[in-house]
Parts: C-alpha cells; structure tokens; sequence
C-alpha cells in the first residue's frame, strides 16, 4: 500500500504518532539507502526467511505493532504508546521510533492475527529469526517461554495458547543490556564511537506463523563427501512416531530426479550423488531436495530443500605449506570484512535486494570470500550466498568485556575470565549459531574470536567446534592471542599486507597450520553527502579521492603474490562497505557510491589467483 518511505512515515505518523528522536553522535540521522524509500509498511521483507527448509503454508507477521517501553520488572502493560514497524530495531530509522532502550528497561511489542481457516487442524508455530537480546512471549496472555540469544532462530508451538476463533494477540517482550551485560552483542556499545556502534534492541529478523502436522519435520542437517559421492542427512521431526514412519528423499539437478534414499527419523541416511556437480565460486551448482516424512507410504509433512556438494580442507605444497583446498585444488581465498550494517536498519537490511546487492558488488569486485565480522545474518544472505558462489567464514558474535579487554597479538597464555554464565551463555549461542547455518555450503570456515575479544578457555572452545562439526575449518582465533589449536594462524596488520611468520609468532604456533591474513587495508576515503555523521570520519589510513585510493589499494594488492609463495593462503581486505564513523569501505555505508570501480579492482585482484602452487 505505501511503498514510498516518506508516505510511510506520514502513515505512521497518522495511525499511531510516530516521532524520530535523534541518537547520539549522529544528530541529523539522515543517512538512507535507496532500498528504504522502497520499503511496503504493510507487508515489510515479503520473502520466505528460511530457504533451506521450505513449506507452502506461512504468514508472515512483520509490519506495524504496538510498542511501549516500561521499566524492568514490570508487568505485561495494559497500554501501548505508539506503532513500530517490525523487523527493524527500535534504534534504527526504519522502525519509525529511533529511540534508545537502556538495561533497565523494557521494549514490549503487541499485535494481533487471525489464522485462515484451513489451518484449524494444524499445529502452529511462531518463529522468530532473531531478537536482541532476551525475548519473552505472551499469546493470549498465556507466557509460552523466554529466548536468550540475539543472533540464532527460535520458535514456540503456540497452538494450546490460541483460541478457536477471532483475533489473537500476540505480545513479546525484550530485555537487552547491550554492552552493560555479559551475552554476544558484536560491535554494539552503548556509547557509539570509533570502531564501535549503535545498539540494537528487539526484533531485527522476520516473524512468521507456519501451520505443521501434528507428526512432522523439525530440522535437516545436511553433509555432502564429494569424495564418496554422497550426502549424508539427517532429519528431526516432532511429535509421537508409532511404527510406519520414515523419511523420504530425493535430489534433483534441476527437474532432473538424480538420486533418492529412505530412512529413519533421527538417523543417518545416505543419499549417492553419482557424478556429482561440485559446488565452488565459479560455478556454484545447487541440487534440490525434497524431504518428506510418511506414514505407511502417505506423505505427512513434505520441505523443500538445497544442498552443495563441495569440500573445504587443507594440504601440504610441495614446500611444506598448508594450504587451503577447495574441492580438493588449492584455491587462494581472498574476500572483504562484512559487518553488515546499515544506516537505516542497523542490522536489518531494508530489501532483500539490498541484503543480496553487498554480495554481488563484492562478487563483481574480483573476491571469492567474505568474512561475516562478529555479526550473524538472516537465512537468506547465506541463501544468496550459496546461489552466486560466495565463500563464507562466520564469526561468531563477541561479547562480555571485549570493548574493553584486547589481549596481547602474540602469545604468553593469557586469557579473559568469564564468569560461569557468561560462559554458558558464549557456548549456547555459538552451538545455535553453527546448528541455524550448518547446511549453508557456502560457509566455509569458523572464527570463535576475534581479537581476544572477549576470548577464553580458547582450546577448549576450538577444539569443541572442530569436534562439533568436522565438515568445515575453525579459524582460532583472527587475529588474537594466539594457541596452538585450530587450522589456521591469522594475522591482522593494517594497512598491511604482511603475514604470519617467526618474527611475530612462537614456532609452535606456525606448525601444521594454514597462514591467513585475517584483516588488512582499511584505506579511508570520506565520500561528501553519503556520511553517516559530519566530523570524526576514520580510516586506517585517510585519502583524499578515488583516484589515490586505487592507487594506494592496487599498491597493497601487488605485495600479496610474494607473501602467497611464502605461505599465504587467504587475505581479508576491511571492509566491504564504510559503518557509521568507519570510512574504510568499498562502498559508502548508504551503498550509494562504489568508490573504486568494480572492473578496475577485478583486473587487480586477477592476479591473486594466479600464483602457481605446486602440488606435493
């Protein structure tokens, strides 16, 4: 109905009183991507938020709420102040408030929805793709249950709280400390500045309903050995299981059926994928699968799905390096430090065109990687991913005291002390972080920490990722105090390039183990018009126009080859777009100008993947 943003906000203004309130830091608060003036109050980010496990059946529940705020510890309000348009934190321009939320208050949502009809003999699910930080849900004034965790999915059966007809309300609650707490938050502070960014408070991610059978699917999880030729599936499901039940599946390579298997709920099923068309950047090849769970032969409940067959490994050259494999070749991983942000949704991009348009800008610039920095996106920027061939390594969020405890660059074993819920909290969220994003094939690589932020019990930590999933390589840590665990040694060096070596790393360290550059570059170019705010703009180095920074960034770029014969396996230039103060982007943070020409910076980059390694 409104799809131009100014006629939004008079909309909103009209139905529920709106008023934006100036952040600190960043007092005009103007700054907009072209995707916001495209943004439909009425039906915001349409498109289904979990490519990977599909049914036909959903609601989706984003739009205008209510929204009040009280202080902590009160209950469940009676009255609502104004609107908030959902999934946009309430920090953010987007949600229509740009309010600022502190530790010891409360952000409480409500909305009402009524469910088709043919839904009456189906369970319900409510879903939520993320909320930051603690999420309490009401449906009906029946509390169903408290999430923990900004950055992981999560979902109640809300069907014994429903009533048989009409209207059903729907309240959440949300509790978040921001930097003042011990759980994963990422770059936010409560006192923006530098490297550092605003809070992000509420519901970031898209909610929806999904009516399931009473017996159905929960979760896949999905392995692919290109060297059996094989993937390897597991299926959950939910509800009571008598005798007749089983999982059916079948692969296809377009409408081509290329393979089918049958087994238990629960157990290892093993599908072979003769010939298989391996999944890599240059040709990122998607099978199709369908999961259908039966009962004595009749289907029951049936998802839709994908899966990539690739491989991800390391090995010696023929001068003792370790090298990363892809597919079983060497593949030299170059890519950009994303920390996708937003100027006008924080962490939630305004468009799925917008959310997928970083990665093709990124793909168009001559790199095949992208590090995810301390962030964790909604399903459909990996969805992207997988469809245009983009490499992943996924951070996990950083959190407790990591704004203010760096530890040492090189290693002398000391570590942070978390308390045992602050530990518990780290552990619980990254295992859902790996469970939301394990059957992404393009994610590639792990990276618990980054920096020593926040780092502790960092053996252990890695160790239990690369037990947890052996499919894919543990980066530990980027950039941080360094052990010797893990795959890989990766330095930060800016502007850079350098590498690990013996100079700044124990022998110990460097033994067996893949070299990256985990972070370099950084060159700053504040572009008039498109900044976020009007002074205290930084890059790691500051330049005056596009042409200097070309030549300063091809100038790096020509040191790589020397240092990939010494051992350099993949490099990570900062940073894919500029963020708040940050000017050190490819793109300005708006996306509104691609400072250095993409074509230009393919026929730089080129040369990065042509550095022969001999094999041993």
């Amino acid at each position: 109905m409104y799809r131009n943003f100014s006629l939004m906000l008079i909309a909103v203004l009209y139905f529920g009183g709106l008023k934006a309130q100036n952040l600190p830091g960043n007092k005009a608060n103007t700054l907009q991507s072209k995707w916001a003036a495209e943004v439909n109050i009425s039906n915001p980010l349409p498109e289904y938020p979990r490519p990977q496990m599909k049914r036909k059946a959903w609601n989706n529940l984003n739009g205008l709420w209510d929204y009040t705020i009280t202080s902590e510890g009160s209950n469940v309000p009676e009255s609502y102040e104004q609107k908030i348009l959902v999934p946009f934190a309430i920090e953010s321009a987007l949600s229509g408030v740009q309010k600022r939320i502190s530790e010891k208050e409360v952000l409480w949502y409500r909305r009402s929805f009524t469910l088709p009809e043919n839904w009456n003999d189906k369970r319900i699910l409510l879903h939520f793709g993320a909320v930051d930080w603690e999420a309490t849900v009401y449906v009906n004034g029946k509390k169903l249950g408290t999430h923990q965790g900004g950055f992981d999915p999560f979902s109640f059966d809300i069907t014994d709280a429903l009533t048989t007809s009409g209207p059903q309300e729907l309240i959440v609650s949300v509790w978040d400390p921001t930097s003042n707490g011990t759980q994963p938050r990422g770059k936010q502070v409560t006192d923006p500045k530098g490297i550092w960014y605003t809070p992000v408070t509420g519901i970031w991610q898209t909610v929806w309903l999904e009516p399931v059978p009473r017996q159905s699917i929960t979760s896949l999880r999905l392995t692919p050995d290109i060297d059996k030729e094989q993937l390897a599936v597991i299926v959950n499901g939910s509800g009571s299981f008598p005798e007749g039940y089983e999982v059916t599946l079948t692969a296809f390579d377009g409408k081509r059926k290329v393979a089918t298997a049958k087994g238990d709920l629960g157990q290892t099923i093993t599908m072979a994928i003769k010939k298989s068309k391996l999944w890599s950047p240059g040709d990122p090849f998607l099978y199709d699968l369908k999961v259908a769970l039966t009962s004595n032969g009749k289907n029951v409940d049936e998802v839709d799905s994908y899966f990539g067959m690739r491989k991800i490994s390391t090995q010696k050259d023929a001068n003792g390096y370790v090298r990363l494999m892809l597919n079983n070749k060497y593949l030299f991983q170059y890519g950009t430090l994303d920390q996708g942000w937003w100027p006008d949704g924080l962490y939630t991009a305004p468009s799925d065109e917008g959310l997928k348009y970083d990665i093709e800008i990124t793909k168009k610039s001559g790199f095949n990687m992208i590090r995810k920095h301390v962030k964790v996106e909604p399903a459909r920027w990996y969805y992207h991913c997988d469809k245009l061939g983009m490499l992943v390594w996924q951070d996990m969020p950083s959190g407790d005291k990591s704004a203010d405890w760096r530890g040492p660059s090189g290693y002398d074993g000391r570590e942070m002390q978390r308390t045992a819920q602050s530990a518990h909290q780290f552990y619980r969220e990254w295992k859902a972080v790996m469970d939301a994003n394990y059957n992404k094939p393009s994610i590639v690589m792990w990276v618990p920490f980054n920096e020593a932020w926040g780092q502790f019990n960092t053996v252990e930590v890695i160790n239990w990722t690369m037990n947890y999933d052996p499919s894919r390589l543990v980066n530990g840590p980027s950039g941080g105090n360094y052990f010797p665990v893990g795959h890989t040694v990766d330095w930060h060096q800016y502007p850079g390039p350098g590498m690990p070596d013996a100079n700044n790393h124990a022998p110990a360290i460097l033994k067996d183990r893949v070299l990256v550059l985990g972070e370099f570059g950084g060159l700053g170019l504040p572009v008039k018009d498109h900044l976020w705010q009007k002074d205290k703009n930084w890059g790691y180095r500051n330049l005056i126009d596009r042409d200097e920074l070309v030549r300063n960034y091809e100038a790096l770029i020509n040191k790589i080859p020397e240092l990939i014969k010494r051992g350099l396996s993949a490099a990570i230039y900062t940073q894919t777009t500029d963020v708040e103060g940050e000017v050190n982007g490819l793109m300005t943070y708006d996306r509104g100008v691609i400072k250095m020409d993409e074509k230009r910076m393919n026929e730089i980059n080129a040369p990065l993947y042509d550095v022969v390694i001999e094999n041993r």
